[in-house]
């Protein structure tokens, strides 16, 4: 099932989450090197934008991405549930993981975790919504941080952490509002606020279907909004209440 939680590069009403998932990737190449380690492949759509940037490349993910023939030899994949990460202690020398620590029950560990298998000197680049910005309850995520509470996790087990944002243009704030306005005509029938209330499994379906209607209606009725956000249209710098994504550089 293509749940919504999984974006699409071949879905055209992804297009907005899609280039702002792959601002992550461009922004941590700029970080990586040696053997990396991607811990939370999905698609696979931002293996090629990473993978000339460094000696090796594993990725692990509990589904295997899609045309992983296509990559060269530098690329191999592991089907994995984590954590743990089943790996030596200290055998990469940098990390990548986007969108993935919100669906971790034990989000400690797997912190731990990620610091266990870099290198002394490793970077890890992680990315995560900003709970701030989140719209309504997403029942897929266990929870969601703000910037204050993400770092005073990483720090836990890095040296030394870096908390970036990334914002719009005013493309993307005003797609933003729309999706905003969209999601309150939906919600405003939830006068109890069972979103809140009832244990999110039971909420996965019911939001999933919503908001994969939501994000086609939005797409139908703004089709050059849509279609013509690009990655580009995004910026990263210091991380505010207002910023979409939480990027964090950590360095162990």
């Amino acid at each position: 099932m293509q749940t919504a939680e999984r974006v699409s590069s071949f879905d055209g009403s992804d297009n907005v989450i899609y280039q702002r998932h792959l601002v992550a990737y461009y922004a941590a190449s700029a970080h990586i090197k040696g053997k990396l380690l991607e811990v939370g492949s999905g698609e696979g759509y931002g293996i090629p934008i990473l993978l000339n940037n460094c000696d090796e490349y594993l990725a692990v993910d509990k589904h295997k991405p899609a045309n992983t023939n296509n990559f060269n030899d530098k690329f191999s994949f592991k089907k994995m549930n984590l954590p743990p990460l089943l790996f030596e202690d200290s055998i990469f020398d940098s990390l990548v993981s986007f969108q993935v620590i919100e669906h971790i029950e034990d989000d400690d560990t797997f912190v731990k975790e990620l610091a266990r298998v870099l290198k002394k000197g490793g970077k890890a680049v992680i990315t995560t919504p900003n709970r701030l910005m989140s719209l309504t309850r997403n029942p897929w995520h266990v929870r969601e941080y703000t910037w204050q509470q993400l770092k005073t996790l990483l720090e836990k087990y890095f040296s030394n952490v870096e908390l970036l944002g990334v914002y719009g243009n005013d493309e993307i704030d005003a797609y933003y509002e729309k999706n905003k306005a969209s999601v309150n005509r939906i919600t405003r029938f939830d006068i109890f606020k069972l979103q809140y209330r009832l244990p999110r499994q039971l909420l996965q379906i019911p939001y999933d279907l919503l908001n994969r209607i939501n994000r086609k209606n939005l797409a139908s009725n703004n089709k050059h909004l849509v279609n013509h956000i690009k990655w580009q249209d995004f910026t990263t710098k210091k991380a505010a209440e207002t910023c979409y994504d939480l990027l964090a550089i950590a360095t162990k």
